[in-house]
C-alpha cells in the first residue's frame, strides 16, 4: 500500500462540483493499493498515518501527530500511485489492486482512522475528481507499507 501524504490547511475533494469530501487542518492522503495488500496493510497504513509526526511541535520540530493537533483527513483512492513507467511512456497498472479488492481496503483505512478518533473525509473511489490541496509547509511524505510476503528486514 503506497501513500502520498500532504500535510494541509484545507482540502476539498470534488466529483464535477459537487463537494464529496472537504476537511480543515490534517492530512490529504492519496492512497494506493497494490495487487498484493490485505486488511493487515490497510490496518498497518492507518496506524502509521494516525501516529505520523507531520506537524510541529513549540520548537517547529516535526514532532506532534494527527491525534496530538486534532488534524482531519481527506483519503482519496489513487490506483495511478502503482504505476509503472520502467517499460516506456505509457504507465502499467498490472500491480494495482482491482478495484474489487481496493475498495474495501480504502474503506477499512478509513473506518481504522475513524477508530483512533480523527475525523475521515474520502473521496469517491471509482470517480474522476477534482482535488484542492491548500499544502501547509509545503510538507509532503510518501508511505509505503509492504505486505509481509513481501518484505524484507526494515521495511515496515
Amino acid at each position: 500500500m503506497r501513500a502520498v501524504v500532504q500535510r494541509v490547511m484545507r482540502g476539498v475533494a470534488r466529483v464535477g462540483e459537487t463537494p464529496v469530501g472537504v476537511i480543515g487542518r490534517g492530512v490529504v492522503v492519496l492512497l494506493g493499493v497494490g495487487d498484493g495488500d490485505s486488511p493487515a496493510e490497510a490496518d498497518a497504513m492507518a496506524d502509521k498515518l494516525a501516529h505520523l509526526r507531520f506537524f510541529d511541535d513549540s520548537a517547529g520540530k516535526l514532532n506532534r501527530s494527527l491525534l496530538d493537533v486534532g488534524g482531519e483527513v481527506l483519503l482519496v483512492p489513487q490506483f495511478t500511485l502503482y504505476g509503472d513507467t520502467s517499460r516506456g511512456r505509457r504507465p502499467s497498472f498490472a500491480r494495482a489492486a482491482p478495484p474489487e479488492r481496493a475498495a474495501p481496503l480504502c474503506a477499512r483505512v478509513a473506518e481504522r482512522l475513524r477508530a483512533h478518533g480523527i475525523r475521515v473525509a474520502t473521496g469517491r473511489f471509482g470517480a474522476s475528481m477534482l482535488v484542492e490541496i491548500y499544502n501547509d509547509g509545503p510538507v509532503t511524505l510518501v508511505l509505503e507499507v509492504v505486505p509481509r510476503a513481501r518484505a524484507t528486514p526494515g521495511t515496515h
